[in-house]
């Protein structure tokens, strides 16, 4: 498997968390904790992307003088986000990565609807694995 060749859907992750906008930000943190992972997908009232939300904003989160005990993910989450078409290669999905400075890259099919996630962290250890034994 190769990054030039391979379509993103062969290393995205499915298993989609996600949350609504409305989502108190201390439950979100949690979901985060509890399922180690460092992003939510956030979906509006009729399913569609309407941002994501990151470990990074929680940065956020604690530097701003509200208090890290209020708010929900609306008031913390990305919402002009990027995305890739589940048929794009893992290179067109790391330079996309690279480019614009993002660690999770929302994946869409056919309708548009996200269909995964790919993170950074996914790509870079297939890339390692791949450059270490030429083979995956």
């Amino acid at each position: 498997m190769d990054a030039a060749n391979t379509p993103v859907e062969k290393l995205m992750s499915t298993t989609l968390v996600t949350a609504t906008p409305e989502t108190d930000i201390v439950e979100a943190a949690d979901t985060l904790l509890d399922q180690g992972i460092g992003s939510l997908i956030v979906l509006d009232g009729e399913d569609r992307l309407a941002g994501v939300l990151t470990s990074t904003d929680f940065v956020t989160v604690v530097s701003t003088s509200q208090s890290p005990h209020e708010g929900t993910v609306a008031d913390y989450m990305t919402e002009d986000v990027l995305t890739v078409s589940s048929t794009a290669t893992l290179h067109d999905a790391a330079v996309k990565m690279i480019r614009e400075d993002i660690q999770h890259l929302p994946v869409s099919g056919d309708g548009d609807e996200i269909v995964g996630m790919l993170s950074a962290t996914d790509l870079t250890a297939q890339l390692t694995y791949m450059g270490s034994s030429g083979t995956a």
